[in-house]
């Protein structure tokens, strides 16, 4: 793609950054054919290539965003399928994310749009904040369909039926290695999860201790960044990022950064890139070059042999949902499916296992109507194989698939935590 920035413009490391990304677009339309949005809407500009356009015009042009740019790049769910397609490796994600930060400095929103944004920014990293918030939710449900905003009720909806207990396991601590310590490791707890579920980080704890590593929950550990960054609050997101590197930094001798929410894991992973200008740019590249998916890091050091007869192979069949920040965000495809077999499992994926399932960290709630038909489609797809039990990798898609079906939906490592000792998962016995 041609594209005329001014040097004046490209003295920017943001501007040029983005005109390399910019130019190596061929124009191909590869990415539109598994772009969700686009499958949803038809619409070119709700396509990758469509934005791109909507992004070099205003970027280009060096202009505020207006509401029809922004209203296309708010349907994007930012799932990064057109990255995994893109045959020229166009680097859509840090595009996005730039014209999401322009957005932010450049646009006014209408009112109901900035209190929506703000509130999910002040409520979803705290889990204390977020918990008080669901008790209210679930108070207010019965009277949902009077609200006129449906946004407003997408909120309400989506609040779960049971608030699960605090675990203590979450608080700074470390916990010892069952037999000989091999590795010494972090885990990043999330801050949804420890609002939403609470099994998982438990269950994560339990494997890996298994597996013979010393892991340490750092004080002073907090939300990753991802939500206020994929809004464009660069500020919020970045400040976010920084006391995390802290906290993993202030620990000794760390192997690895564990993280068992892969949308916290693309954020974390990319670091090193968020605050690569700034003056913790070293330890921002070493924080995301320790930063692993619990199923990346089994994967490497083996899983502990198999403990549960009731996993034996055939036992159970589980499809398996790929998370677009996974498979497409982090690369990772293979391993998970792999662990669930080595543990036991009948595996089973869906049709169109690459597309969206519409949750996408705050999009349910911002463009509820498109996630919705987003999470009808997939859930079509994994009912079709007729499983026992979906497993997925990432809180959201989690509570997003379980909204719209009946077949238990479990994290794949309370599965294989199960399979190798743990107890059976909480959604399984209910």
């Amino acid at each position: 793609m041609q594209t005329n920035f001014t040097p004046e413009q490209l003295e920017d490391p943001g501007i040029a950054r983005s005109n390399s990304i910019l130019r190596a677009c061929v124009h191909c339309g590869f990415c539109t054919a598994t772009c969700p949005s686009y499958q949803v809407l038809g619409d070119e500009l709700d396509s990758p290539r469509g934005r791109i356009y909507l992004i070099k015009d205003m970027l280009e042009n060096d202009r505020p965003a207006d509401a029809k740019t922004v209203k296309h790049l708010d349907r994007c769910l930012s799932c990064l399928a057109c990255v995994s397609t893109c045959p020229s490796g166009v680097d859509y994600m840090h595009l996005i994310d730039h014209a999401r930060a322009h957005v932010e400095k450049t646009y006014k929103r209408p009112l109901m749009d900035r209190l929506l944004r703000a509130t999910l920014a002040r409520i979803l990293p705290y889990p204390g904040r977020f918990r008080l918030a669901m008790g209210g939710a679930k108070l207010a449900r019965p009277f949902a369909r009077f609200l006129p905003d449906r946004r407003l009720r997408a909120m309400l909806e989506m609040a779960p039926k049971v608030i699960p207990p605090v675990s203590r396991n979450d608080d700074p601590q470390v916990f010892a290695p069952e037999g000989r310590k091999r590795y010494r490791v972090a885990l990043q707890t999330g801050c949804a999860q420890r609002a939403l579920n609470t099994d998982i980080n438990d269950a994560t704890i339990r494997l890996l201790r298994r597996l013979g590593c010393e892991v340490v929950i750092p004080k002073g550990l907090g939300c990753c960044g991802a939500l206020a960054h994929h809004m464009g609050r660069e500020g919020e997101s970045h400040a976010q990022a920084l006391a995390n590197i802290r906290a993993y930094l202030a620990e000794p001798e760390l192997d690895a950064v564990i993280i068992n929410t892969s949308g916290c894991g693309t954020t974390v992973k990319d670091y090193g890139e968020m605050l690569r200008h700034g003056p913790h740019a070293q330890e921002a590249a070493k924080v995301a070059e320790l930063a692993c998916d619990i199923s990346e890091f089994v994967a490497r050091i083996g899983l502990p042999e198999r403990q549960n007869p009731k996993a034996e192979p055939g036992a159970l069949r589980v499809a398996y949902h790929a998370a677009c920040s996974l498979q497409h965000g982090q690369q990772i495809k293979a391993a998970p499916k792999d662990l669930l077999r080595q543990a036991g499992f009948e595996v089973v994926e869906p049709a169109d296992s690459h597309l969206c399932c519409g949750s996408a960290g705050t999009y349910n709630l911002l463009q509820p109507e498109i996630a919705q038909e987003l999470r009808k489609r997939k859930v079509a797809t994994l009912e079709a194989k007729a499983p026992q039990v979906i497993a997925a990798g990432n809180i959201g898609c989690m509570m997003q698939i379980a909204g719209g079906t009946g077949i238990p939906v479990v994290h794949s490592v309370e599965l294989l935590d199960w399979a190798t000792g743990g107890p059976k998962p909480r959604a399984l016995s209910a």
